[in-house]
């Protein structure tokens, strides 16, 4: 709190019993107190100053933006020269020319096609049909500590928490493929957000669902690293992922805790030789598997979960799978006998054929 303070207007200049001050000449003051002060002493001479001189300043380079720039394109030539090393050792040469000729053979045929299958005929009861086949069954089931590729039944899976995606790349993935792949997999992974209404998003740092970009070599030495990412990951998916095939292009695992049917991580592990439809074909199908379309089946169309790899991306049909899939009125753990009522109510309202 501020005072203020202020002269109070009706106060006397001058009150009874004070005698005004009797002037004195200006003149007679300056006199009488010139006659009282004494001479001024002489000045010493001040000491001499005792202080070695500062010693010069190295010579500083001017740090231009021409000199910044040429900096950095020094610095990406080199990361990429050793990227370029990295991924020239024989297995993934023969790999990466191995992936050429499949993606250049499916091509040919008319197969990984970009499109989104619209003129495929898409009925209420045959979207119902394909989210059973697509979420609830297993592509793969563990036998004896072995994975085995077998369609099986399985209940609803999916994510309650936001799914926070993260890119770990070998070195032998080079600058500007490293920034292409973050586009490509930030973009996609707006996209998933889009047609599931459930929240992804590309983090830098922190993620509960790992992209591991990879070449040969490096692939094989990722036991430990998939051991720290996923505590308790069995043995049987580790020598999956050292072992993987090479008409697997690429895969992922999503795992929950215990004997719960939501998700809380998943890996997914993209061939970092793949050319680059394959490569975005492989982003679209195992980023949207570890969302929860698990399985894959040849009777789905227009679709990527489909082996006979008709199609490249996601299409409508797929992102249909994924809105039905998220829909909250389905639940972690259902079986198909529980859902299947759901997902044909839903699948005729998405379908706009809801009587």
């Amino acid at each position: 709190m501020t005072a203020s303070l202020s002269l109070d207007p009706r106060r006397p200049v001058a009150r009874a019993g004070l005698t005004a001050p009797r002037l004195v000449p200006a003149a007679l003051v300056l006199a009488l107190l010139a006659a009282c002060s004494e001479p001024a002493p002489a000045p010493e001479n001040p000491p001499a100053i005792d202080a070695a001189a500062p010693l010069p300043r190295p010579d500083r380079t001017e740090a231009t933006q021409a000199a910044l720039r040429r900096d950095r394109a020094d610095r990406a030539r080199a990361d990429a020269a050793a990227a370029a090393a990295a991924a020239e050792t024989p297995a993934s040469r023969n790999m990466r020319n191995y992936l050429a000729s499949v993606e250049e053979a499916l091509i040919a045929r008319g197969l990984m096609r970009t499109d989104s299958g619209n003129e495929i005929a898409l009925t209420p009861e045959r979207l119902t049909e394909d989210f059973v086949q697509i979420a609830l069954h297993d592509e793969y089931v563990r036998d004896g500590g072995k994975l085995v590729s077998r369609s099986t039944p399985a209940p609803l899976r999916r994510w309650d928490q936001p799914v926070r995606m993260r890119i770990e790349f070998g070195p032998s993935v080079a600058p500007n493929q490293r920034s292409r792949d973050r586009a490509d997999i930030a973009a996609y992974a707006a996209r998933l957000e889009a047609a599931s209404g459930h929240r992804v998003g590309l983090g830098t740092v922190e993620g509960n669902f790992t992209v591991l970009i990879l070449s040969e070599d490096e692939r094989r030495q990722i036991g430990p690293r998939l051991a720290a990412l996923v505590p308790g990951i069995p043995d049987s998916d580790i020598r999956a992922l050292i072992e993987l095939a090479p008409q697997n292009y690429c895969t992922v695992f999503a795992y929950s805790r215990g004997s719960s049917t939501t998700y809380d991580q998943a890996v997914a592990l993209i061939r970092s030789e793949t050319p680059a439809r394959m490569r975005r074909s492989c982003f679209n199908e195992e980023l949207a598997q570890g969302l929860g379309l698990a399985n894959d089946s040849p009777m789905v169309r227009p679709s990527i979960f489909n082996d006979d790899e008709e199609f490249a991306y996601l299409t409508r049909h797929d992102e249909l799978l994924l809105k039905i899939l998220y829909d909250p009125r389905l639940r972690p753990g259902m079986t198909e006998v529980e859902a299947r009522p759901i997902v044909l109510q839903i699948a005729r309202e998405l379908l706009g054929t809801d009587a």
